[in-house]
C-alpha cells in the first residue's frame, strides 16, 4: 500500500486533480461532472469557499486543464465525452496560497512575478512593472487580442493576504488593493470566458467584491455541496484496497462529519495521510493553526464549550469583514465548525454548527490549552499533567483530578489574571475541565440537557459516565448536592455501568479549586 500511494504523490499534479488514485488501475473519484455544471449555469462568475487542504487548488488545476483543452488528462471521466475539445482558451490562474504577505509591498511584487510567469508562458510582455492591477488588466487584453478568444481567470486562495494580516493595521490597506485588483474581473467582463474564485474566507461584497456584484457564491448550494471532499462511499469503495484491519467506525469519527448542505464529507488530505500511516492523528489540524483565532477566542472570553452548540443565520455569514470580525463565522469557514442542521424560520434560513470531529476536536483544545491560557509549565510537566488527569476518568479514580487540576491552576502565571477578570466566572473553569478531557480524546457534552436543567459536563468513559457540576465559593448552593437535588444523574443510571457524580467550587481569590466532592451513584 506505502508504494502505491507514494505514487500517487509522484503523478503530475494536473492528473492528480480528477483522479484519487489508489492503485495501478486508476480506480478513482470523478468530480469532473461539477465543471460541465457550472459552464452550464449562464453565468461567469464564481465563488467557493471551502476549510484549508479541502482540494480548492485541485478543483482549480481540473478546471485549468479542461479550458485549455487537454482532453488526455479526461479519458474515461465524465468530462471526456461532455466537453467541447475543440477550443483551448487562454487560462490566468494566480495563486495567493503560497507565500505569506505582510504589506502592500509584499503583495505588489509578489502579484506581478505570478502575471509575469503566465505573460511569459503565453509569449506575451506586460508593460506594467508596478501595479499589480494595472498588470492583470494588460493581461487580460492582451491575451484576448493574441488568441481572438474571451479568457478563464482562476484565482486559489483570493483572501489569505488578508487573513494573514486579519488582526493588523495592514488589513484596511490590503483589502483596498485586493478589491481594486478584484475590480479588473468586472471591468473585463466582455473579454472574460469564466471567472472562479476560492478561499477560506467569505467576506461581504460590500468589501473584497465591492465592485464585482454579479459573482455567484456556491459555497451553500446544494447542487455543489460535494463538489470537495470524499463521501463515505468514496471511502468505502474507492479505497477499499486498502481498508484491510481498518476500524471504519473509528476513522469516521476522527476524519468524517464536514457538511456544506449535501453529504457528510471526509477532508482528502486526512484520509491520503491516514492510509498511508494507519496512525489515527490531526494530520489537517497539524498543517497550521490560525494563531489570530485562538487570539480572538481568548481576547473576547468566549466559553468555548458553546462551540458544541452554535446557532447562526444565513445573513451572519455573509456579512462578515475586518471591521467586524465574527468569532463564530471564522470558525465556520475555516473548518473548525461545520453545519449540523439548516432550518427556516419566517424568511431568513438558519444553521445549528458543530464540531465535525475528533481530529478537529482534539487538536483544537489542545491548542488551546497550550496558548489560549498562556500555561507557561514546560512540556514534560504539562504532559505529565494530561497524562494523571487521563488516568483519574480511564481508570475511575475522580478523587486523583483534584490534585492534578489543583496543579494546572497553579501553574497559571499570576501576570495573566491581572490582565483581565475571566477568573471570578465559573465559566472560565469549566472550560479548562473541558478542554482537557477534549484534548485527550473522551466523548462529552457541555450544557448537556436534562429535564430537570443542564449538566455543567458529562464525561463518557467505555460504558462510565461522569457528571460535573462547577460552582464558585460565593454561590450558596454546594455543587455535589445540587446534582442530586436535580437529579441529574437519572438521565444516565440506566445507560451505563458505573455513574459518577463529581461537584467542584472554585475560590476567585485563590484561583483554584476550594472544594472538590465526589461520589458513585451506582
Amino acid at each position: 500500500m506505502n508504494e502505491n500511494l507514494k505514487k500517487i504523490k509522484r503523478l503530475p499534479i494536473a492528473r492528480a486533480e480528477f483522479r484519487s488514485f489508489t492503485y495501478e488501475n486508476f480506480c478513482y473519484v470523478d468530480k469532473t461532472q461539477f465543471i460541465k455544471q457550472l459552464e452550464s449555469e449562464g453565468t461567469k462568475y464564481f465563488f467557493l469557499s471551502r476549510p484549508r487542504r479541502f482540494g480548492k487548488s485541485l478543483f482549480l488545476d481540473t478546471l485549468r486543464a479542461a479550458f485549455a483543452g487537454e482532453k488526455e488528462l479526461f479519458v474515461g471521466l465524465f468530462l471526456e465525452n461532455n466537453w467541447d475539445w475543440e477550443t483551448k482558451y487562454p487560462v490566468i490562474k494566480v495563486s495567493f496560497g503560497g507565500a505569506t504577505i505582510s504589506n502592500i509591498a509584499e503583495f505588489q511584487n509578489s502579484t506581478n512575478f505570478s502575471l509575469n510567469i503566465i505573460a511569459e508562458s503565453y509569449q506575451v510582455e506586460l508593460a506594467e512593472k508596478n501595479f499589480p492591477a494595472t498588470a492583470f488588466k494588460e493581461l487580460i487584453n492582451k491575451l484576448t487580442k493574441k488568441y481572438n478568444l474571451p479568457v478563464v481567470v482562476l484565482i486559489d486562495e483570493y483572501d489569505k493576504p488578508l487573513l494573514d494580516n486579519i488582526t493588523k493595521p495592514e488589513a484596511k490597506v490590503l483589502r483596498e488593493e485586493l478589491a481594486s485588483f478584484y475590480s479588473i474581473l468586472k471591468e473585463e467582463e466582455r473579454n472574460l470566458k469564466f471567472v472562479f474564485i476560492t478561499g477560506v474566507s467569505k467576506f461581504s461584497k460590500t468589501s473584497i467584491f465591492s465592485k464585482l456584484n454579479n459573482i455567484v457564491d456556491i459555497s451553500l448550494n446544494v447542487k455543489y455541496a460535494d463538489i470537495c471532499g470524499y463521501t463515505q462511499d468514496d471511502l468505502e469503495h474507492i479505497f477499499v484496497d486498502y481498508l484491510h484491519d481498518v476500524d471504519l467506525e473509528k476513522v469516521k469519527s476522527w476524519y468524517d462529519g464536514y457538511n456544506f448542505l449535501g453529504k457528510n464529507l471526509y477532508n482528502p488530505f486526512d484520509v491520503l495521510l491516514f492510509l498511508n500511516e494507519k496512525k489515527y492523528k490531526p494530520y489537517w489540524f497539524e498543517t497550521g493553526t490560525p494563531t489570530f483565532l485562538l487570539e480572538l477566542i481568548k481576547e473576547r472570553k468566549y466559553h468555548v464549550p458553546s462551540l458544541e452548540n452554535v446557532t447562526i443565520s444565513l445573513s451572519q455569514l455573509t456579512e462578515f469583514d475586518i471591521d467586524r470580525i465574527d468569532l463564530i463565522v471564522l470558525l465556520f469557514q475555516a473548518g473548525y465548525l461545520t453545519i449540523a442542521k439548516e432550518e427556516i424560520l419566517g424568511d431568513e434560513y438558519f444553521y445549528d454548527l458543530k464540531i465535525p470531529n475528533k481530529e478537529v476536536r482534539k487538536g483544537l483544545y489542545d491548542y488551546l490549552l497550550r496558548m489560549f491560557y498562556a500555561i507557561e509549565a514546560d512540556t514534560n510537566t504539562r504532559t505529565k499533567l494530561s497524562i494523571a488527569i487521563y488516568n483519574s476518568i480511564a481508570n475511575k479514580k475522580p478523587e486523583d483530578l483534584e490534585n492534578a487540576f489543583k496543579s494546572f491552576f497553579a501553574g497559571i502565571p499570576h501576570d495573566w489574571y491581572r490582565k483581565n477578570n475571566i477568573s471570578e466566572f465559573e465559566g472560565f473553569y469549566s472550560a479548562l475541565f473541558y478542554a482537557f478531557f477534549a484534548a485527550l480524546g473522551f466523548d462529552l457534552v457541555a450544557e448537556d440537557t436534562t429535564n430537570k436543567g443542564k449538566i455543567d459536563l458529562t464525561v463518557f468513559s467505555n460504558t462510565n459516565v461522569f457528571i460535573f457540576e462547577f460552582k464558585m465559593k460565593n454561590n450558596q448552593k454546594n455543587a455535589l448536592q445540587q446534582i442530586k437535588d436535580k437529579k441529574y444523574h437519572e438521565k444516565y443510571i440506566k445507560k451505563c455501568n458505573e455513574l459518577y457524580l463529581v461537584g467542584i467550587e472554585f475560590d476567585e481569590d485563590e484561583k483554584n479549586i476550594s472544594n472538590f466532592e465526589y461520589e458513585k451513584i451506582q
